[in-house]
Order: structure tokens, then sequence, then C-alpha cells
């Protein structure tokens, strides 16, 4: 039988693809081609939209012969009519969404994945049996932390902690100041050049609304202890290499005012699973993503306000703590978030998806 082709329309371009990209559509390629499916990029972004114009789509779907569409987080109204015409040519659809609820998407389409249980409980009842969940998929369980360093922390031998962002920081969140004996790496959306970061950083800076928020920012930029590195896939596993622990502090205070669910609800737990892959112990505040994965005091640490961040830091101060926390933080997502588990979770819809319009799967 011929294999099912599946076309995929992206969020970022393949040549540079956002995170979510590569996780969600690239990283599952190899899986579906050995299940069956022809997987193959049917629109790519030049630059990363989520609501492209697609007014040649349904045409190419049907002269290639696609069977199956999914939007990668692609979405919106365009998106919305694509859809509807896919239909009609007798192609199926699958929306593929990591942190918002579009519930037109949801309707428009045969199948929707998600990456959370908790992004799937904010859809209403009537759409449940739509929705599948997905989890991102750890890339690199190859990579592992080694032995616990076996020192205490102090000013002359600072213990070193990691966090990895998909924002650029302009302070710690809930921690503020590391404590003497703590160095933190923040990897994150920063200019890899100098004479960038400054043009960036005075940017900032003038656009901040008080008089607090700049102190608090120069005096973010003026700490020895807390170092910006800009993300590329290399530098954020060479940084997780040089921590001793991982840190995850999110200010659940904020959100914009035009936010019906706050941003920091709606995380995925990649973020989370990768430090823990690593065999890091982490430090996180608790949201709902991180709360079916992380066992306080068991795989991980969780901490709500400074108190008890300043508390679980001293904690990891002992290296038979941060061994024994980083030992159980890999082996309680090896397997559970693993990428041939995800991409298992995404044939499963697929296959449902041509069994019920069939009566027979892939094989």
């Amino acid at each position: 039988m011929n294999p099912i082709r599946i076309g995929f329309v992206l969020l970022s371009n393949s040549r540079n693809p956002a995170p979510s990209t590569r996780i969600a559509a690239l990283n599952m390629f190899p899986f579906l081609k050995a299940a069956g499916y022809d997987p193959e990029i049917l629109f790519e972004p030049a630059d990363a939209t989520e609501t492209p114009e697609l007014p040649d789509l349904v045409k190419q779907a049907v002269d290639r012969e696609i069977r199956v569409v999914l939007f990668q987080k692609a979405h919106g109204p365009a998106v919305e009519r694509a859809a509807r015409r896919l239909a009609l040519a007798g192609i199926k659809t699958v929306y593929s969404v990591c942190d918002l609820v579009d519930v037109a998407m949801v309707r428009c389409t045969d199948a929707t994945v998600v990456v959370t249980d908790y992004l799937k409980s904010l859809y209403p009842v009537s759409l449940q049996k739509k929705i599948h969940v997905v989890h991102d998929g750890i890339e690199h369980p190859e990579q592992q932390a080694g032995p616990a360093r076996q020192i205490y922390g102090s000013r002359r031998d600072r213990l070193r902690a990691v966090l990895v962002t998909s924002a650029d920081l302009a302070t710690l969140p809930v921690i503020g100041t590391p404590p003497d004996w703590l160095e933190v790496i923040i990897v994150g959306r920063y200019a890899p050049g100098w004479p960038q970061r400054v043009r960036e950083a005075r940017w900032k800076f003038t656009g901040m609304a008080t008089t607090t928020e700049r102190i608090d920012y120069l005096r973010f930029l003026s700490s020895r202890r807390i170092h910006c590195k800009a993300w590329d896939p290399v530098s954020v596993y060479t940084a997780m290499h040089s921590a001793d622990f991982g840190i995850i502090p999110i200010d659940t205070r904020s959100s914009s005012c035009d936010e019906i669910i706050p941003a920091w609800k709606v995380k995925s737990e990649n973020r989370l699973t990768m430090k823990m892959c690593m065999g890091l112990p982490v430090i996180a505040t608790p949201i709902p993503s991180y709360e079916p994965v992380l066992r306080h005091g068991e795989n991980g640490f969780f901490a709500r306000s400074q108190r008890e961040w300043i508390e679980c830091l001293h904690a990891m101060r002992d290296p038979s703590v941060r061994e024994r926390i980083g030992k159980c933080a890999r082996e309680s997502v090896l397997q559970r978030y693993s990428t041939e588990e995800q991409a298992s979770r995404l044939l499963g819809v697929l296959n449902v998806l041509f069994e019920t319009s069939t009566g027979t799967g892939t094989g």
C-alpha cells in the first residue's frame, strides 16, 4: 500500500526553525516515515508567522496527493478557510498548538494536538474528543550532566545555576539577587554580539515605565553573579553542562491586561524536562504543565515565594542532594517524554483519523 502523504504547514522556516517547529514537526519526520507515512513540507514562511496567508495551499495539497495537512501553530481566518476548503477536497486536517486556546481552529479541523493535559482542559467539553495530548519530546537524551561537584558553594568557589528561557529577561524573577555563593547563567533571547546587546539594553532601559524598573534593571545588568548568554542549539547544552542545577523561576503575577489566560499558565513542560533529562536537579515555580512532572523533594523542588526559593537554593548546596535529585529527575522523564513516545502518540492520532474514514490503518 502506498504511504499516506502528510503535508506540514510550518510556523517557521525549516532552515532556521523555531524550537516548536523543530520539536513538533521536523523531529517527527523519521518516525512518520518508519510507520508508513510520507511527510513533506507543504508551506514554510520566510519569516516565522502564526497567521499565514495560504492562497494556493488547497491546490498544492491536491496536486501532491496529500491526504492530511498538519497546521503547526498556524491559525487565523486564512488558515480556517484553508482547513474548510481542504475538508471539501476530502483532505484531513490536524491542528498542532503548544501555547494558546483557539476554539475556532479545533472546530474546523479533524483533530487537534496540544502539548499538555492542562491546555486540553481549557477547551469546551464538547470538543474534548477531538483533542489529543502529544508532549514536547526531549531532543537530546544522550546529553547527561556529570557527577555532582563536591562543593557547597562559597564566595571563592560558587555553585552555578542555569535558567533556559525564550525571553530576554531584565530581572531574575522571584529570586531577585542570587545568594553570594551562587552564579546564575541565563540562556535566552539575547543578542550574540556586545554592540547589539548594548543597543538592546539601552532600548529596554528607555522603554521602562518606572524608576523602580530602571533601578532593578541596572542592578541586573551590573551583577557579577548573573551571566546572560544568547540561545543557540549548542550554547544551551554548554551552559547546562557547566551548571550544578537548574532553576525556572516564573513571576506568576505578571500578565498583560488583554490576556484572558496568562502566558505562564499555558507553557509546555519542555524547559523543565530538558534539564531533568540531563540529570540536573531543578527548582521550579509550580505551573500547570510542571505539576504532573515534578514531585517535590523527590525528582526536583517547587518554590513559590522568594522565601521558599531561598530555602530550596540552600538545599541544593548539599552535593548528595543534588546527586540524588538529579538521578531521579533523569529516570523519571527519559522514557515518558522521549521523542519516540511523543511520535507514537502522534501516530495514534493519525491512525485513528484514517481508521475512522476508511476502516483501515496505514498498513
